[in-house]
């Protein structure tokens, strides 16, 4: 009697053997021996190159636009690069023609959620055209141009198509600031003599040995003020009083009296407090906020 449980490859009815497709590369589902109907398989095989290079491209571009996203995002939200153009807030922060100007990092995030305090190294867009001088638009007349630098602007590989400027807060909103050369007490604020460790009195001195005769005393020494009489001046609620810490050689609040802010800076042209220098390296280091008021 045969064995009904064998699982011999011979006990097996010939027509129920499963067909074996592996003998054959050019076999597959479908298609018969001696079928001569062409391949028209639609898989591509895994090592096949334009796949490969269309995955990368792919890659890339995802890559790219998740990067120009980010920083979009942290030029607009958190802070941004800027480069010191002139002397005026020296030595602070450096900047002349053919110098390695700073460049600086500014806090966009802090005036979020407060005001500006006396001390505090600001950037801010010119308030009026009093301020622009012989500013000039780093834009291109050809109009392509100057949409790719505008573009460009976006995610801080341009300028911004603005005058921005750096001082220190020296009044808020409300105080009452002057200085009278007279007096020989410098700038005041609310009739206060201000404390000002930032501001470097050899450096004046050189000025007005240059020559900068508004600064100059009858001695031929700086004047208590560093320049000209001004004020008093009431800071608008919502605006500043700013200066530069090279104080005989800055174009800053007190040459601005005539304009519609009296000088001052509304709080929303501020761009941001500025945080940190960033090159050169021999520079690298936070910048501080010495309130001048205490």
């Amino acid at each position: 009697m045969a064995d009904t449980h064998s699982t011999g490859s011979d006990s097996e009815p010939s027509a129920h053997r499963p067909s074996d497709t592996s003998s054959s590369g050019a076999e597959d589902f479908g298609r018969q021996p001696g079928d001569d109907r062409p391949d028209e398989r639609p898989w591509r095989s895994k090592d096949d190159k334009p796949e490969k290079r269309h995955s990368f491209l792919r890659e890339l571009v995802i890559i790219v636009g998740c990067v120009l996203l980010l920083t979009w995002l942290l030029q607009t939200f958190v802070g941004r690069q800027y480069v010191i153009p002139s002397e005026s807030m020296e030595p602070t922060l450096h900047g002349c023609a053919g110098c390695s100007n700073d460049r600086i990092v500014i806090d966009k995030i802090t005036y979020r959620f407060g005001d500006p305090e006396p001390g505090d190294v600001v950037v801010f867009k010119a308030p009026s055209e009093s301020w622009d001088g012989a500013w000039l638009s780093p834009r291109s007349t050809n109009p392509v141009v100057h949409g790719i630098q505008d573009g460009l602007s976006w995610f801080g590989f341009a300028p911004p198509d603005e005058n921005d400027l750096v001082k220190r807060v020296i009044a808020t909103g409300g105080q009452t600031v002057a200085c009278r050369n007279a007096d020989n007490v410098g700038v005041t604020v609310d009739g206060k003599p201000l404390t000002e460790p930032y501001v470097d009195r050899e450096l004046q001195a050189q000025d007005v040995a240059q020559g900068n005769e508004m600064a100059a005393a009858p001695n031929g020494q700086p004047n208590a003020c560093y320049g000209p009489d001004f004020g008093p001046i009431k800071v608008p609620d919502g605006n500043v009083w700013v200066m530069g810490d090279n104080r005989a050689n800055s174009a800053d609040s007190r040459f601005h009296t005539e304009d519609e802010f009296h000088g001052t800076v509304p709080v929303s042209d501020i761009r941001g407090k500025v945080r940190f220098i960033i090159y050169p390296f021999s520079r690298i280091g936070g910048v501080s906020s010495d309130n001048p008021q205490r």
